[in-house]
Protein backbone atom coordinates (compact mmCIF):
# COMPACT_ATOMS: atom_id res chain seq x y z
CA UNK A 1 0.00 0.00 0.00
CA UNK A 2 1.65 3.06 -0.92
CA UNK A 3 2.05 6.01 1.41
CA UNK A 4 0.20 8.42 -0.71
CA UNK A 5 -2.78 6.75 -0.18
CA UNK A 6 -4.22 8.48 2.97
CA UNK A 7 -6.65 6.26 5.06
CA UNK A 8 -9.44 7.47 7.32
CA UNK A 9 -8.47 4.88 10.02
CA UNK A 10 -5.47 1.96 10.37
CA UNK A 11 -6.41 -0.45 12.95
CA UNK A 12 -3.76 -2.40 14.66
CA UNK A 13 -4.80 -5.61 15.72
CA UNK A 14 -6.90 -7.97 14.11
CA UNK A 15 -8.32 -9.96 16.97
CA UNK A 16 -12.21 -9.46 18.81
CA UNK A 17 -11.56 -5.96 19.31
CA UNK A 18 -9.79 -4.73 15.96
CA UNK A 19 -12.12 -7.16 13.49
CA UNK A 20 -15.26 -5.37 16.01
CA UNK A 21 -13.96 -1.45 15.56
CA UNK A 22 -12.81 -2.42 11.90
CA UNK A 23 -16.35 -3.35 10.60
CA UNK A 24 -18.19 -0.47 12.53
CA UNK A 25 -16.00 2.13 11.05
CA UNK A 26 -16.56 0.98 7.48
CA UNK A 27 -19.78 0.56 7.94
CA UNK A 28 -19.61 4.15 8.38
CA UNK A 29 -18.21 4.76 5.08
CA UNK A 30 -14.72 5.09 6.06
CA UNK A 31 -11.63 4.00 4.08
CA UNK A 32 -9.77 1.40 6.78
CA UNK A 33 -6.80 -0.91 6.62
CA UNK A 34 -6.05 -3.16 9.88
CA UNK A 35 -2.88 -3.69 10.27
CA UNK A 36 -1.41 -7.05 12.27
CA UNK A 37 1.31 -9.47 12.59
CA UNK A 38 -1.33 -12.57 12.33
CA UNK A 39 -3.56 -13.59 9.69
CA UNK A 40 -6.96 -11.74 10.69
CA UNK A 41 -7.94 -15.33 9.90
CA UNK A 42 -6.37 -16.99 12.43
CA UNK A 43 -8.01 -18.84 15.07
CA UNK A 44 -8.45 -17.17 18.68
CA UNK A 45 -7.33 -19.71 20.58
CA UNK A 46 -9.65 -18.43 24.17
CA UNK A 47 -13.12 -19.37 24.62
CA UNK A 48 -15.83 -16.37 25.00
CA UNK A 49 -18.57 -16.30 27.21
CA UNK A 50 -21.95 -13.96 27.52
CA UNK A 51 -24.95 -13.86 29.34
CA UNK A 52 -28.32 -15.08 26.86
CA UNK A 53 -30.33 -11.77 27.34
CA UNK A 54 -27.10 -9.95 26.79
CA UNK A 55 -26.30 -11.49 23.58
CA UNK A 56 -30.64 -11.57 22.68
CA UNK A 57 -30.73 -7.78 23.11
CA UNK A 58 -27.69 -7.78 20.45
CA UNK A 59 -29.48 -9.89 17.92
CA UNK A 60 -26.67 -12.17 17.86
CA UNK A 61 -28.08 -15.20 19.36
CA UNK A 62 -27.09 -16.99 16.12
CA UNK A 63 -23.82 -16.87 17.03
CA UNK A 64 -23.54 -18.90 20.28
CA UNK A 65 -21.93 -22.54 20.10
CA UNK A 66 -23.96 -23.51 23.70
CA UNK A 67 -26.24 -22.20 25.60
CA UNK A 68 -27.54 -23.33 29.12
CA UNK A 69 -30.80 -22.56 31.49
CA UNK A 70 -29.41 -25.03 34.05
CA UNK A 71 -27.00 -22.17 35.00
CA UNK A 72 -25.60 -22.19 38.87
CA UNK A 73 -23.05 -21.29 41.77
CA UNK A 74 -20.99 -22.51 44.96
CA UNK A 75 -20.27 -20.49 47.48
CA UNK A 76 -20.42 -22.96 50.44
CA UNK A 77 -17.60 -24.92 51.79
CA UNK A 78 -17.79 -27.93 50.64
CA UNK A 79 -17.44 -29.60 53.62
CA UNK A 80 -18.26 -33.49 54.33
CA UNK A 81 -21.93 -32.31 55.42
CA UNK A 82 -23.81 -32.81 52.10
CA UNK A 83 -27.13 -32.11 53.63
CA UNK A 84 -25.58 -28.36 54.60
CA UNK A 85 -27.71 -25.87 52.77
CA UNK A 86 -24.77 -23.50 52.40
CA UNK A 87 -23.45 -26.33 49.71
CA UNK A 88 -26.41 -26.58 47.79
CA UNK A 89 -25.66 -24.72 44.10
CA UNK A 90 -26.96 -20.87 44.12
CA UNK A 91 -29.24 -20.94 40.72
CA UNK A 92 -28.82 -18.09 38.45
CA UNK A 93 -32.27 -18.63 36.63
CA UNK A 94 -30.78 -16.55 33.59
CA UNK A 95 -29.15 -18.45 30.29
CA UNK A 96 -25.98 -18.41 29.87
CA UNK A 97 -23.51 -18.79 26.42
CA UNK A 98 -20.78 -19.80 24.75
CA UNK A 99 -19.58 -17.72 21.41
CA UNK A 100 -18.95 -20.00 18.67
CA UNK A 101 -15.10 -18.51 18.15
CA UNK A 102 -15.10 -19.23 14.21
CA UNK A 103 -18.81 -17.93 13.97
CA UNK A 104 -18.27 -14.95 15.63
CA UNK A 105 -14.64 -14.23 14.11
CA UNK A 106 -16.78 -14.84 10.76
CA UNK A 107 -19.55 -12.64 11.43
CA UNK A 108 -17.05 -9.27 11.97
CA UNK A 109 -14.90 -10.42 8.58
CA UNK A 110 -18.05 -10.52 6.62
CA UNK A 111 -19.05 -6.74 7.62
CA UNK A 112 -15.38 -5.92 7.37
CA UNK A 113 -15.12 -7.32 3.60
CA UNK A 114 -18.70 -6.05 2.50
CA UNK A 115 -17.53 -2.20 4.01
CA UNK A 116 -14.31 -2.33 1.89
CA UNK A 117 -11.92 -3.30 4.90
CA UNK A 118 -8.55 -3.94 3.58
CA UNK A 119 -5.74 -6.12 5.47
CA UNK A 120 -2.05 -5.57 5.68
CA UNK A 121 0.43 -8.16 7.58
CA UNK A 122 3.23 -6.38 9.15
CA UNK A 123 4.31 -4.96 12.96
CA UNK A 124 3.91 -1.59 13.88
CA UNK A 125 6.77 -0.25 16.09
CA UNK A 126 6.60 3.46 15.77
CA UNK A 127 3.66 6.27 15.75
CA UNK A 128 4.66 9.65 14.15
CA UNK A 129 1.80 12.73 13.83
CA UNK A 130 2.41 15.90 11.63
CA UNK A 131 0.52 17.30 9.18
CA UNK A 132 -2.77 16.53 10.80
CA UNK A 133 -2.39 13.35 10.12
CA UNK A 134 -0.27 10.10 11.62
CA UNK A 135 2.17 7.94 10.57
CA UNK A 136 3.16 4.75 11.18
CA UNK A 137 6.42 2.79 10.29
CA UNK A 138 5.73 -0.37 9.94
CA UNK A 139 8.90 -3.40 10.84
CA UNK A 140 9.04 -4.07 7.39
CA UNK A 141 9.88 -0.25 6.50
CA UNK A 142 6.30 0.44 5.29
CA UNK A 143 5.19 3.67 6.26
CA UNK A 144 0.87 3.87 6.39
CA UNK A 145 -0.46 7.12 6.67
CA UNK A 146 -4.22 8.13 7.99
CA UNK A 147 -6.29 10.68 9.25
CA UNK A 148 -6.90 8.09 12.92
CA UNK A 149 -4.69 5.44 14.06
CA UNK A 150 -7.12 3.16 15.92
CA UNK A 151 -4.92 0.81 18.62
CA UNK A 152 -6.52 -2.60 19.60
CA UNK A 153 -3.81 -4.84 20.16
CA UNK A 154 -4.50 -6.05 23.29
CA UNK A 155 -3.60 -4.60 27.21
CA UNK A 156 0.16 -4.65 26.14
CA UNK A 157 -0.99 -1.94 22.94
CA UNK A 158 1.83 -0.85 20.95
CA UNK A 159 0.90 2.89 21.44
CA UNK A 160 -1.60 3.53 23.88
CA UNK A 161 -0.56 5.90 26.76
CA UNK A 162 -2.04 5.67 30.41
CA UNK A 163 -0.77 6.60 33.80
CA UNK A 164 1.37 4.21 35.70
CA UNK A 165 -1.15 3.94 38.93
CA UNK A 166 0.75 1.34 40.44
CA UNK A 167 0.85 -3.02 40.29
CA UNK A 168 -1.91 -3.90 37.77
CA UNK A 169 -4.03 -6.88 38.91
CA UNK A 170 -4.28 -10.00 36.26
CA UNK A 171 -7.37 -12.69 36.13
CA UNK A 172 -5.37 -15.85 35.56
CA UNK A 173 -6.86 -19.08 34.29
CA UNK A 174 -5.94 -23.08 33.36
CA UNK A 175 -8.79 -24.67 31.40
CA UNK A 176 -9.03 -28.20 30.01
CA UNK A 177 -11.96 -29.03 27.12
CA UNK A 178 -11.81 -32.53 27.01
CA UNK A 179 -13.36 -35.91 27.99
CA UNK A 180 -12.96 -37.46 32.20
CA UNK A 181 -13.80 -40.34 33.59
CA UNK A 182 -16.74 -39.11 34.99
CA UNK A 183 -19.02 -36.46 34.75
CA UNK A 184 -17.18 -32.96 36.21
CA UNK A 185 -20.47 -31.38 36.43
CA UNK A 186 -24.13 -32.20 36.38
CA UNK A 187 -25.50 -33.15 32.78
CA UNK A 188 -26.61 -29.79 31.15
CA UNK A 189 -25.19 -27.79 34.04
CA UNK A 190 -23.31 -24.74 33.73
CA UNK A 191 -21.26 -23.60 36.50
CA UNK A 192 -20.54 -19.94 36.52
CA UNK A 193 -18.19 -20.17 40.26
CA UNK A 194 -17.34 -23.35 42.46
CA UNK A 195 -15.83 -21.85 45.17
CA UNK A 196 -15.77 -25.11 47.32
CA UNK A 197 -12.45 -25.56 48.76
CA UNK A 198 -13.01 -28.74 50.99
CA UNK A 199 -9.88 -30.48 48.76
CA UNK A 200 -7.66 -28.18 50.20
CA UNK A 201 -5.25 -28.23 53.45
CA UNK A 202 -6.06 -25.88 56.03
CA UNK A 203 -3.13 -23.94 54.91
CA UNK A 204 -3.92 -23.99 51.50
CA UNK A 205 -7.31 -22.43 52.20
CA UNK A 206 -5.08 -19.36 53.91
CA UNK A 207 -3.45 -18.74 49.66
CA UNK A 208 -5.08 -16.68 47.29
CA UNK A 209 -8.55 -18.11 46.58
CA UNK A 210 -9.23 -19.90 43.14
CA UNK A 211 -12.56 -21.18 41.74
CA UNK A 212 -13.87 -23.08 38.97
CA UNK A 213 -15.18 -21.94 36.17
CA UNK A 214 -17.12 -25.35 34.20
CA UNK A 215 -19.74 -26.34 31.53
CA UNK A 216 -21.05 -29.46 29.86
CA UNK A 217 -20.35 -29.18 26.31
CA UNK A 218 -22.91 -32.00 25.16
CA UNK A 219 -21.80 -35.48 23.47
CA UNK A 220 -19.31 -36.52 26.75
CA UNK A 221 -17.45 -33.62 26.63
CA UNK A 222 -16.70 -30.84 29.19
CA UNK A 223 -14.95 -27.55 29.62
CA UNK A 224 -13.34 -27.24 32.84
CA UNK A 225 -11.50 -23.95 34.22
CA UNK A 226 -10.03 -23.22 37.80
CA UNK A 227 -9.95 -19.41 38.21
CA UNK A 228 -8.23 -16.64 40.03
CA UNK A 229 -10.53 -13.55 40.50
CA UNK A 230 -7.52 -11.34 40.36
CA UNK A 231 -3.85 -10.23 42.06
CA UNK A 232 -0.91 -8.83 41.28
CA UNK A 233 0.55 -11.07 40.66
CA UNK A 234 -1.32 -13.26 39.42
CA UNK A 235 -1.63 -16.73 40.29
CA UNK A 236 0.79 -19.11 38.46
CA UNK A 237 -0.56 -21.68 35.54
CA UNK A 238 1.47 -24.44 37.51
CA UNK A 239 -0.75 -23.92 40.64
CA UNK A 240 -3.60 -23.55 39.15
CA UNK A 241 -3.41 -26.34 36.90
CA UNK A 242 -2.56 -28.13 40.11
CA UNK A 243 -5.57 -27.05 41.62
CA UNK A 244 -7.92 -28.13 39.09
CA UNK A 245 -6.32 -31.85 39.13
CA UNK A 246 -6.65 -32.23 42.78
CA UNK A 247 -10.28 -30.58 43.12
CA UNK A 248 -11.52 -33.08 39.89
CA UNK A 249 -9.62 -35.66 42.06
CA UNK A 250 -11.23 -34.78 45.24
CA UNK A 251 -14.39 -35.74 43.52
CA UNK A 252 -13.59 -38.86 41.57
CA UNK A 253 -13.20 -37.21 38.00
CA UNK A 254 -9.69 -37.73 36.15
CA UNK A 255 -9.07 -36.44 32.80
CA UNK A 256 -8.93 -38.86 30.11
CA UNK A 257 -8.56 -37.07 27.20
CA UNK A 258 -7.54 -33.08 26.40
CA UNK A 259 -9.08 -31.66 22.94
CA UNK A 260 -7.77 -28.12 24.77
CA UNK A 261 -5.86 -26.46 27.26
CA UNK A 262 -6.55 -22.74 27.55
CA UNK A 263 -4.34 -20.56 29.34
CA UNK A 264 -5.57 -17.20 30.13
CA UNK A 265 -4.61 -13.61 31.54
CA UNK A 266 -5.82 -10.58 31.15
CA UNK A 267 -5.89 -7.28 33.81
CA UNK A 268 -8.76 -6.33 35.07
CA UNK A 269 -8.15 -3.11 36.98
CA UNK A 270 -5.91 -1.55 33.79
CA UNK A 271 -5.93 2.22 34.22
CA UNK A 272 -8.24 4.17 31.54
CA UNK A 273 -5.77 5.64 28.96
CA UNK A 274 -4.74 9.18 28.64
CA UNK A 275 -7.77 10.86 27.12
CA UNK A 276 -5.89 13.71 25.66
CA UNK A 277 -3.67 11.62 23.17
CA UNK A 278 -3.74 12.20 19.23
CA UNK A 279 -4.21 7.93 19.20
CA UNK A 280 -7.63 5.92 19.62
CA UNK A 281 -8.00 2.92 21.46
CA UNK A 282 -10.39 -0.18 21.79
CA UNK A 283 -10.86 -3.42 23.54
CA UNK A 284 -8.77 -4.19 26.04
CA UNK A 285 -5.73 -1.34 25.23
CA UNK A 286 -8.52 1.00 26.13
CA UNK A 287 -9.51 -0.60 29.37
CA UNK A 288 -12.37 -1.87 28.38
CA UNK A 289 -11.99 -5.46 30.22
CA UNK A 290 -14.89 -5.01 33.00
CA UNK A 291 -13.02 -4.60 36.39
CA UNK A 292 -15.21 -7.07 38.02
CA UNK A 293 -16.41 -9.41 36.01
CA UNK A 294 -13.70 -10.01 33.34
CA UNK A 295 -16.24 -10.03 30.37
CA UNK A 296 -15.34 -7.90 27.30
CA UNK A 297 -17.08 -9.13 24.03
CA UNK A 298 -20.85 -8.15 25.24
CA UNK A 299 -19.03 -4.19 25.22
CA UNK A 300 -17.26 -4.92 21.89
CA UNK A 301 -20.43 -5.26 20.24
CA UNK A 302 -22.40 -2.73 21.50
CA UNK A 303 -19.83 0.19 21.84
CA UNK A 304 -18.13 -0.31 18.16
CA UNK A 305 -20.72 1.59 16.45
CA UNK A 306 -20.89 4.24 18.96
CA UNK A 307 -17.18 4.90 18.96
CA UNK A 308 -17.24 4.96 14.67
CA UNK A 309 -20.80 6.83 14.70
CA UNK A 310 -18.55 9.32 16.82
CA UNK A 311 -15.54 9.51 14.73
CA UNK A 312 -17.39 9.19 11.66
CA UNK A 313 -19.88 12.23 12.57
CA UNK A 314 -16.42 14.48 13.08
CA UNK A 315 -15.06 13.68 9.80
CA UNK A 316 -18.13 14.76 8.07
CA UNK A 317 -18.80 17.91 10.34
CA UNK A 318 -15.30 19.17 9.75
CA UNK A 319 -13.27 17.46 7.06
CA UNK A 320 -10.25 18.96 7.83
CA UNK A 321 -10.07 17.97 11.30
CA UNK A 322 -6.72 16.39 12.45
CA UNK A 323 -5.74 13.11 14.47
CA UNK A 324 -5.87 14.83 17.18
CA UNK A 325 -9.33 15.90 17.45
CA UNK A 326 -10.65 12.78 15.67
CA UNK A 327 -9.09 11.03 18.51
CA UNK A 328 -10.87 13.73 20.93
CA UNK A 329 -13.99 12.90 19.36
CA UNK A 330 -13.59 8.74 20.01
CA UNK A 331 -12.52 9.13 23.41
CA UNK A 332 -15.63 10.98 24.63
CA UNK A 333 -18.00 8.92 23.19
CA UNK A 334 -16.14 5.64 24.22
CA UNK A 335 -15.13 7.05 28.05
CA UNK A 336 -18.10 9.30 28.62
CA UNK A 337 -18.17 10.73 32.22
CA UNK A 338 -20.47 8.27 33.54
CA UNK A 339 -18.93 5.48 32.16
CA UNK A 340 -15.66 6.79 33.62
CA UNK A 341 -17.37 7.29 37.26
CA UNK A 342 -18.66 3.61 36.91
CA UNK A 343 -15.35 2.07 35.71
CA UNK A 344 -13.70 3.97 38.95
CA UNK A 345 -16.48 2.45 41.30
CA UNK A 346 -15.69 -1.39 39.54
CA UNK A 347 -12.29 -1.00 40.45
CA UNK A 348 -12.93 0.54 44.29
CA UNK A 349 -15.12 -2.52 44.83
CA UNK A 350 -11.84 -4.56 42.85
CA UNK A 351 -9.30 -3.58 45.19
CA UNK A 352 -11.39 -4.51 48.56
CA UNK A 353 -11.69 -7.94 46.89
CA UNK A 354 -8.78 -8.88 46.21
CA UNK A 355 -7.69 -8.78 49.72
CA UNK A 356 -10.87 -10.73 50.55
CA UNK A 357 -10.25 -14.24 52.40
CA UNK A 358 -11.74 -17.31 50.91
CA UNK A 359 -14.54 -17.18 53.55
CA UNK A 360 -15.34 -13.90 53.03
CA UNK A 361 -15.49 -14.21 49.10
CA UNK A 362 -17.91 -16.79 49.61
CA UNK A 363 -19.77 -14.70 51.80
CA UNK A 364 -19.44 -11.95 49.32
CA UNK A 365 -20.99 -13.51 46.44
CA UNK A 366 -23.65 -15.14 48.27
CA UNK A 367 -25.02 -12.07 49.35
CA UNK A 368 -23.67 -10.94 45.41
CA UNK A 369 -26.49 -12.93 43.58
CA UNK A 370 -29.34 -12.94 46.38
CA UNK A 371 -29.75 -9.68 45.38
CA UNK A 372 -32.82 -8.89 42.47
CA UNK A 373 -31.75 -10.74 39.28
CA UNK A 374 -31.64 -7.40 37.19
CA UNK A 375 -29.30 -5.54 39.59
CA UNK A 376 -26.69 -8.66 39.75
CA UNK A 377 -26.99 -8.97 35.89
CA UNK A 378 -26.69 -5.34 34.81
CA UNK A 379 -23.62 -5.32 37.29
CA UNK A 380 -22.14 -7.92 35.63
CA UNK A 381 -22.58 -6.53 31.97
CA UNK A 382 -22.23 -2.88 32.79
CA UNK A 383 -25.86 -1.88 31.77
CA UNK A 384 -26.42 -0.22 35.18
CA UNK A 385 -26.62 3.67 35.17
CA UNK A 386 -24.54 4.97 37.83
CA UNK A 387 -27.36 5.24 39.99
CA UNK A 388 -28.52 1.44 39.58
CA UNK A 389 -24.88 0.76 40.08
CA UNK A 390 -24.58 2.74 43.42
CA UNK A 391 -28.20 1.36 44.03
CA UNK A 392 -27.21 -2.23 44.43
CA UNK A 393 -23.38 -1.99 45.75
CA UNK A 394 -25.37 -0.55 49.15
CA UNK A 395 -28.04 -2.96 48.77
CA UNK A 396 -25.30 -5.31 48.75
CA UNK A 397 -23.77 -3.93 51.69
CA UNK A 398 -26.99 -4.22 53.70
CA UNK A 399 -27.58 -7.69 52.64
CA UNK A 400 -23.79 -9.07 53.26
CA UNK A 401 -22.86 -10.96 56.63
CA UNK A 402 -20.62 -8.37 58.99
CA UNK A 403 -17.74 -10.44 57.93
CA UNK A 404 -17.71 -8.78 54.38
CA UNK A 405 -19.46 -5.70 56.08
CA UNK A 406 -16.09 -5.26 57.60
CA UNK A 407 -14.09 -5.72 54.57
CA UNK A 408 -16.16 -3.16 52.51
CA UNK A 409 -15.90 -0.55 55.27
CA UNK A 410 -11.95 -0.77 55.78
CA UNK A 411 -10.10 1.90 53.32
CA UNK A 412 -6.90 0.62 52.31
CA UNK A 413 -4.16 0.99 49.44
CA UNK A 414 -5.30 2.84 46.13
CA UNK A 415 -9.37 2.71 47.12
CA UNK A 416 -9.02 6.35 48.34
CA UNK A 417 -7.52 7.75 45.09
CA UNK A 418 -10.28 5.44 43.22
CA UNK A 419 -12.94 6.80 45.57
CA UNK A 420 -11.54 10.66 44.51
CA UNK A 421 -12.11 9.55 41.02
CA UNK A 422 -15.67 8.52 40.85
CA UNK A 423 -16.00 11.95 41.93
CA UNK A 424 -13.68 13.85 39.47
CA UNK A 425 -13.52 11.59 36.34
Amino acid sequence: MSPAQPLDALVIGAGPAGLAIAAALGAEGLKVVVLSPEDCRDPWPNTYGIWGDEVDALGLGHLLEHRWSYTCSYFGSGSSDSADPANSPTCHRRDYGLFDKNRLQQFWLERCEAAGVQWLRGRALELSHGSGRSQVATAAGEVLEARLVLDASGHKAVFVQRPDRGPVAGQAAYGVVGRFSAPPVEPGQFVLMDYRCDHLSPEERSEPPTFLYAMDLGQGRFFVEETSLALAAPVPYATLKQRLERRLAHRGVAIEQVEHEEFCLFPMNLPLPDLDQPVLAFGGAAAMVHPASGYLVGALLRRAPVLAAAVAARLRAEPAADSLQLAQAGWQALWPPELRRKHALYQFGLEKLMRFSEPQLRGHFASFFSLPSAQWYGFLTNTLSLGELLAAMLALFATAPWSVRWGLMGMRGREVQLGLRMLDP
